[in-house]
């Protein structure tokens, strides 16, 4: 998977200083929160800033594809504006929470297994499923024309670029095989996207010294 992963040229096109460091960590069982997670999630509620400039740089790609930021927000956006009471969901959506938390980075965590293909980044055609299954009731919905989009060969993955996943793709308790994707536009520099990544992949080696864990970087200097 990791090395099929792309980010199409129309995606460039919008925005030619997007770059995501993509990691995949196998062989790491999840399980509940417990101490240690809820503990990162608290201490990243202490480092905090609403304020970084990395922000409303999303705030700028969400327009320019037609997305309004202020009511689908991107992930770290609203995150950050919940920061100090972030639900416990489970160990290891804990860690990239926290880490997105502290490096004002927008993160994403899938279940790896869960893919049909590779992950792709791309404009939505617009008839693309979107898998919003609720309390073993499957629904559908759609992404709009031109919106940005992560998805794989069955559909969307996660909508507006890193505002809604799907539920076929979350990380779950039972997951062992994980995808991450940590999302970086100008002025976040490189070198605090890979210290993120470094973060993350520290913590994930505290949950399972086992884990083994791989990583790309798609933009930046190799575009």
């Amino acid at each position: 998977m990791l090395d099929q992963i792309t980010v199409t040229g129309a995606v460039r096109e919008l925005r030619p200083d997007f770059a995501v460091l993509v990691i995949t960590a196998e062989g790491l069982p999840n399980g509940p929160s417990d101490t240690r997670s809820t503990d990162w999630l608290t201490a990243a509620a202490e480092r905090a800033d609403p304020a970084d400039p990395h922000i409303a740089a999303w705030h700028e790609a969400y327009r320019a594809f037609g997305a309004k930021p202020k009511r689908t927000r991107p992930s770290v956006d609203a995150l950050l504006r919940r920061a100090d009471s972030l639900p416990a969901i489970n160990r290891v959506v804990d860690a990239y929470n926290a880490v997105s938390v502290e490096h004002a980075l927008p993160v994403g965590g899938e279940d790896l297994d869960a893919y049909a293909g590779p992950a792709r980044l791309v404009r939505a055609a617009g008839d693309e499923p979107f898998d919003i299954t609720a309390g073993g009731e499957p629904a559908v919905e759609h992404p709009d024309p031109g919106e940005v989009v992560w998805r794989d060969d069955r559909g969307v993955t996660c909508r507006r670029w890193n505002w809604r996943q799907c539920v076929r793709t979350r990380i779950t308790e039972t997951t062992k095989n994980h995808l991450f994707l940590l999302e970086r536009l100008e002025p976040y520099p490189l070198d605090r996207l890979r210290a993120a990544g470094d973060d993350l992949t520290g913590r994930l080696r505290a949950l399972s010294p086992d884990v083994r864990i791989r990583s790309r970087l798609i933009g930046g200097p190799e575009w």
